[in-house]
């Protein structure tokens, strides 16, 4: 067994104690971190998306933090801030939430789009600059950010280039009757995010991550991923495809994959496996195809079932 696979195993069971039901996304997110990529959690309220990032700080053991987002957050909150220190006669930078290991970024969508903008650096970037000095982030660095896709009075809409600086977007959902039944159980005392304990080192993500760049991805499998990509830039009911970031982040996401099930090499299937988490919310819905009740995710779907393995010529 190797290392990425021991690693994703022990993260995802040391997670269960507190996210039941939820294996699936559990290794989504594996990949996310596997890859150094940020994660989107948009559902419903009530589903764990808060306890779920809590869980992975904990059992990762880094330094976590957690920004509640409302329309007042100023850039400055999330940033940090320069004061005037009256002994030193000199201004001192006072770090903001950015500096740590895992920045749960709740209700996203809640932040202006200025305060918004101070993540886009972070995020992309893994950096922030505060009063024209740029200071780089410790590694690793990852945002899971929450949103919620019922109410949207006096959110703010995230930008498409923001959108397309997160690795890939989660639902939870709902559980089925004998999981919710088993939540009930395990909640009837203590709550298990207050019993579990760090399960892994997360400062070795970033050398886990290049040992995932081994994993070898045949040519084959790598034009079934430009075929995919470019279905979707020539799809007649989007207005924009998946970006070449977006490529990248496939890419990078079946490598990963196919090393947490303990594999040197990746399939067809991990492609059609992660692409809808990873270009869905990068693609946008032409109006006139939203009022048809087209969406995003089922043309994803009908690509993945018409593209052809052997692509010929692009």
């Amino acid at each position: 067994m190797n290392q990425v696979q021991q690693f994703a195993q022990t993260l995802i069971a040391n997670t269960e104690k507190v996210i039941i039901g939820k294996r699936a996304a559990l290794e989504l997110l594996t990949v996310a971190l596997l890859c150094e990529g940020h994660v989107l959690l948009e559902d419903v309220p009530g589903v764990g998306k808060t306890m779920l990032a809590r869980a992975i700080a904990t059992s990762l053991g880094v330094t976590s933090k957690r920004l509640q987002c409302t329309p007042d957050l100023l850039p400055n909150d999330v940033t940090g801030v320069s004061i005037f220190d009256q002994k030193a006669q000199a201004f001192t930078f006072i770090p903001g939430p950015a500096f740590c290991n895992i920045l749960l970024t709740d209700e996203i969508n809640r932040a202006t789009p200025r305060t918004q903008s101070a993540l886009l650096e972070a995020m992309g970037e893994r950096q922030v600059t505060v009063d024209g000095v740029t200071r780089p982030l410790e590694r690793p660095f990852f945002v899971i950010a929450t949103q919620n896709p019922i109410e949207y009075e006096g959110t703010f809409p995230l930008p498409e280039a923001q959108l397309d600086r997160f690795f890939l977007k989660l639902s939870l959902g709902y559980l089925d009757p004998v999981m919710e039944s088993q939540m009930l159980l395990n909640l009837g005392g203590v709550h298990p995010i207050e019993t579990i304990g760090q399960a892994l080192d997360g400062y070795t993500l970033p050398t886990l991550a290049r040992q995932v760049w081994a994993v070898n991805v045949d040519e084959t499998v790598r034009n079934y991923i430009i075929s995919i990509i470019f279905a979707t830039r020539r799809h007649p009911d989007l207005l924009l495809g998946a970006s070449p970031r977006g490529s990248h982040a496939l890419y990078r996401g079946i490598q990963a994959y196919a090393a947490i099930q303990g594999r040197e090499y990746a399939l067809p299937d991990d492609v059609k496996k992660l692409a809808p988490s990873i270009l869905a919310h990068r693609c946008l819905l032409h109006p006139e195809s939203a009022l048809r009740g087209r969406t995003v995710p089922t043309i994803i779907a009908e690509i993945l079932h018409e593209t052809a393995l052997d692509i010929g010529n692009l």
